[in-house]
């Protein structure tokens, strides 16, 4: 009888609407998510794809079931109440009879990816009831220390590879982990499979009973169905674009298995050397900005896109001599650099996972090893780089900021060329560390910081020389130069665990610094010195590459302190300015292949 009431009471709990007051206790008021919705930007994505055919059409629509796997993994990798407080959170809004202030609640949710919201003093937030973000996200052990680990690498160094490896989750050695993840195996014999001896090492583990230390399993494991699933979807997509265009569907195919194998080889062997027709896809774990712990492990993405052709032959004419910019960039030990990189500009059909937001462009991989047998590929993302929604904010920021002289330097091409040059940046200077180090193994969370800033000043390095050559005209390298600046000028202060806006303060500091950059004492306007640049640039860049060629990550971390203060007296009366002018502070992106 009682059961029965209890279930009585939870159908009339599901049925009966929720008041907007009546929600539980850890959502936002109404308040708060609208202070933040009302300075965001929507951006809805709307490529041509007439011209598909029925087969690409096909592939697009398998693609799309994938990348909504690869979003769910990536809020699920990101946090660990992420996947629970969203179904809550759609149950109150289906309760609610599709509610505002529950709506306004998912639009937050989807903007951040999770349940933290990024708020306008630039801090991290829980808006729904959920554990506060934490370092370890939810791909290290919950409570875990840096310390902690490091502590626990030390005794054990064998275990260094595969818990600081980039495809890896790790957990605490509990029997329930181990007898969970070994329930998984002999579950999922696909992914048994694929790891041999994987399960003896978990038994091991088990029958050793000790509970104090880590180990570590493959992304494929701890996220198993979801492995499976991504698997057979993209198999069915190269089936579907097996006739019109068979080097992609072996694209596919090598990386449906490389999701089952966390071995990323075959899938990127065939990405970067294959010479796809239309459609090409970014799929995969890659970048390492969401790992607030070491900064190694990799995070989930997809990005679905539509090749245009005519800018994307334009753009790759251009690119050439690249080994001559490599040799001129001011260290020691130059490398042999491949001259022929693809280069492609892009509609984007859809993004999912970490590649999702305003992301303009991409180069893909970053393993050294796998760079170095095969290359890379750059993906510029067309339709983003030069939407015309979102260049109006960029130059409201940029007028606050600077001289009324300089207001007309920054143009769009000029972002779209230096973009474009970042990109080529990762490719060139250091790759690897003195003692042959990958450089995230080495400088840890410092190294995607570093790595950003790196490109970003080759992209600024290289315009005398690509001036010389006649890449660029003098209007379009004062864009260049402009953008750079555009850059690294901050409307807030950043925070340690951002990556790309703690190396533009370290550059707008230097650029200060070396008198590349002033303020008016009375304004606080800035101007620009444009004969210091180069040598401003050049010696910030010797800096960097001396930086990543030692792999010290003390040095790299005490660098980064060093170059990122913040004064109230110029950065805080600069960002106020720019605040003030700037209509929207966050962008939404929205797809119509989702029916956004």
């Amino acid at each position: 009888m009682k059961l029965r009431l209890a279930l009585v009471a939870a159908l009339v709990l599901i049925t009966i609407p929720v008041a907007a007051d009546d929600l539980p206790t850890g959502y936002w008021p109404p308040s708060k998510v609208a202070e933040i919705l009302a300075k965001t930007q929507t951006v809805r994505l709307k490529p041509d794809l007439s011209k598909l055919t029925e087969g690409e059409r096909e592939c697009v629509k398998h693609l799309l079931a994938a990348g909504k796997i690869i979003q769910r993994i990536y809020e699920d990798s990101r946090h660990p109440d992420a996947i629970k407080s969203l179904e809550a959170l759609d149950e109150l809004h289906e309760a609610s009879g599709n509610g505002k202030r529950t709506g306004d609640l998912l639009a937050l949710y989807r903007l951040n990816q999770g349940p933290i919201a990024a708020t306008l003093d630039n801090k991290r937030e829980p808006f729904l009831p959920v554990r506060p973000q934490a370092p370890t996200r939810n791909v290290y052990p919950e409570g875990a220390t840096r310390e902690e680990l490091d502590a626990f690498l030390a005794k054990h160094p064998e275990a260094r590879a595969s818990i600081l490896g980039d495809r890896t989750v790790v957990r605490r050695s509990t029997k329930s982990s181990l007898k969970a993840d070994l329930t998984t195996l002999a579950r999922v014999p696909l992914i048994d499979g694929m790891h041999p001896g994987l399960s003896a090492r978990l038994l091991a583990l088990l029958d050793a009973g000790d509970e104090t230390g880590f180990y570590a399993v493959p992304q494929s494991l701890a996220w198993a169905a979801e492995s499976v699933a991504i698997y057979k979807l993209l198999h069915l997509a190269a089936d579907a674009i097996e006739n019109d265009d068979a080097e992609f569907a072996r694209y596919l195919r090598n990386r449906g298995r490389d999701f089952l194998t966390d071995d990323y080889e075959s899938g990127d062997a065939s990405w970067v050397t294959g010479r796809f027709q239309r459609l090409n896809a970014q799929i995969g774990s890659y970048e390492t900005y969401d790992d607030a712990m070491y900064g190694v492990k990799a995070f989930h993405s997809l990005s679905i896109l539509v090749r245009n052709d005519e800018t994307s032959a334009r753009v790759a004419k251009v690119i050439g001599n690249l080994q001559a910019i490599e040799d001129s960039l001011p260290y020691e030990n130059h490398r042999r650099v491949r001259e022929n990189i693809p280069v492609g500009v892009y509609d984007v059909v859809a993004d999912f996972g970490q590649s999702r937001g305003a992301n303009t462009a991409t180069i893909l991989p970053n393993d050294p090893l796998m760079t170095s047998r095969y290359g890379r590929t750059i993906l510029l993302r067309g339709n983003i780089m030069k939407n015309g929604a979102l260049f109006p904010n960029t130059k409201a920021a940029w007028d606050a900021a600077v001289a009324p002289e300089l207001a007309s330097h920054l143009v769009p091409e000029g972002n779209f060329h230096r973009t474009l040059w970042h990109e080529i940046g990762h490719y060139l200077g250091v790759d690897r560390d003195e003692k042959g180090r990958a450089l995230d193994v080495a400088l840890e969370g410092s190294a995607d910081s570093i790595e950003e800033m790196k490109s970003d000043l080759v992209s600024l390095y290289s315009i005398p020389a690509l001036l010389k050559s006649g890449y660029y005209d003098d209007e379009m390298a004062r864009s260049v130069y402009a953008s750079g600046i555009q850059r690294v000028i901050q409307n807030v202060k950043p925070r340690r665990d951002q990556p790309y806006q703690t190396m533009q303060l370290v550059q707008f500091n230097w650029f200060v610094d070396k008198g590349l950059l002033s303020a008016d004492p009375k304004t606080k306007r800035l101007s620009i010195r444009y004969d210091r640049y180069h040598e401003a640039v050049a010696s910030l860049l010797k800096e960097v590459l001396a930086i990543q060629r030692a792999g010290d990550v003390k040095a790299a971390d005490a660098f980064l302190v060093k170059w990122t203060t913040w004064t109230p007296e110029l950065h805080e009366e600069v960002a106020k300015r720019i605040r003030g002018a700037q209509k929207y502070r966050f962008t939404l992106m929205t797809y119509e292949a989702l029916g956004d």
